[in-house]
């Protein structure tokens, strides 16, 4: 939580901010930002090529830059179509995690057969 004034008391002074972006989510924006980074990379080469200039190139770039940084940083809805389900705490005590040497000697006689 972050305060909105510097001189505010109380829970209603805060800014709630949530990044729940799930894993596919996290995937595609960083396959997104390669792409658009990539694209906006040739296509500002090729105007500054073009124009002669490297004014416009560097613009060019920079604005691409901007709308990746638009389409990729926020929590947008696509992001979030995979969510996962956690077990409330109680439920997690019911079924205990495997041991390691459980596994182990349960993955040896499975492939014994």
């Amino acid at each position: 939580m972050f305060p909105i004034f510097p001189g505010c008391r109380g829970r209603s002074c805060y800014l709630r901010v949530h990044f729940k972006m799930d894993w596919q989510g996290q995937k595609l924006a960083e396959q997104l930002m390669q792409i658009l980074l990539l694209v906006f990379a040739v296509v500002g080469f090729a105007t500054g090529y073009i124009t002669g200039s490297f004014q416009m190139m560097t613009l060019t770039y920079a604005g691409g830059v901007v709308l990746t940084t638009l389409v990729t940083i926020p929590n947008w809805p696509f992001f979030n179509r995979h969510p996962l389900k956690w077990l409330d705490p109680s439920e997690a005590d019911k079924h205990p995690k495997p041991q390691l040497q459980q596994l182990a000697s349960s993955k040896k006689k499975s492939s014994k057969k």
